[in-house]
């Protein structure tokens, strides 16, 4: 079960799709949240949610002794969405920041508890040219914005990263298996030495035998950044279809090298807006 996608949130509310899009990308897409009028209330109705059914949830069914590191771990998750980690990392993290030892094994296991409990997602790098999947660093989004931003006590709003973990979401509710494309591709520096360069497309989404590449930028303001969001896609070496999602196209678009560029709203509000 997910939450409401947007077109499912727009299609009861009453207002604007850009203040609907606000909406969304502050409380997210819970039912009972769309029901309650006030601000404070859906703060308050959030908070409540996370701490009172998921986390003490968690706690109770893995029977987990340290409450305090799981709820540390969701803070780093919560400020880092769509960023590339590990437990090993995070192990790191927490030794450095937190000044707390917490081994990697105890990380993955707490991180095993949100994937299962629906509060996160995970999705991994695959080589698109090697045909394999990388097993780390890994990339992990919230299932819901909202919950997300009430860890956060709704602080680090960044819109590029919510924009980015809507999209994925979205995806994950039409059913695509999604995970991160890596194009490795070797050169040769000024001195004559082989160096190996890793560029990155945001989303692979599989179904069946369909595949899309997917970019999500939240502005395209100039031929440099369109030249930068596409680079990756254009190193696929296949004919899959290669489309960036950005907040800022007026409307949906074949750009002069064969890339859809598409609006966040017409790709969220269509179902079908990936075969235009």
């Amino acid at each position: 079960m997910h939450p409401l996608s947007f077109a499912e949130f727009m299609s009861v509310y009453s207002g604007t799709k850009q203040d609907g899009w606000n909406e969304y990308m502050l409380y997210g897409g819970l039912p009972p949240v769309i029901n309650i009028s006030s601000p404070e209330e859906k703060i308050h109705f959030l908070k409540l949610l996370f701490e009172e059914t998921y986390i003490s949830d968690i706690v109770d069914r893995h029977n987990v002794r340290n409450r305090a590191e799981l709820e540390e771990l969701l803070n780093i998750l919560s400020s880092a969405i769509g960023s590339l980690t590990n437990p090993t990392k995070l192990s790191a993290t927490f030794k450095s920041v937190k000044q707390k030892t917490i081994s990697n094994v105890t990380i993955k296991r707490y991180i095993d508890y949100l994937c299962d409990s629906f509060l996160i997602d995970s999705a991994f790098r695959y080589d698109i040219k090697g045909k394999r999947y990388i097993d780390t660093p890994v990339r992990y989004y919230f299932t819901d914005l909202g919950l997300r931003n009430a860890r956060l006590n709704f602080r680090q709003l960044e819109e590029t990263h919510a924009m980015e973990n809507i999209i994925f979401n979205e995806l994950k509710i039409r059913g695509f298996s999604v995970d991160v494309g890596v194009i490795t591709l070797n050169k040769t520096n000024e001195k004559g030495y082989g160096v190996r360069k890793q560029l990155e497309i945001d989303f692979v989404c599989n179904k069946g035998s369909r595949r899309y590449y997917i970019q999500s930028a939240y502005a395209i303001p100039d031929r440099k950044k369109m030249e930068q969001e596409q680079r990756s896609l254009m190193l696929t070496g296949d004919f899959f279809k290669k489309i960036i999602i950005t907040k800022d196209a007026p409307t949906s678009y074949y750009n002069d090298d064969g890339l859809l560029v598409m609006s966040v709203y017409d790709f969220l509000l269509n179902e079908g807006s990936l075969d235009i």
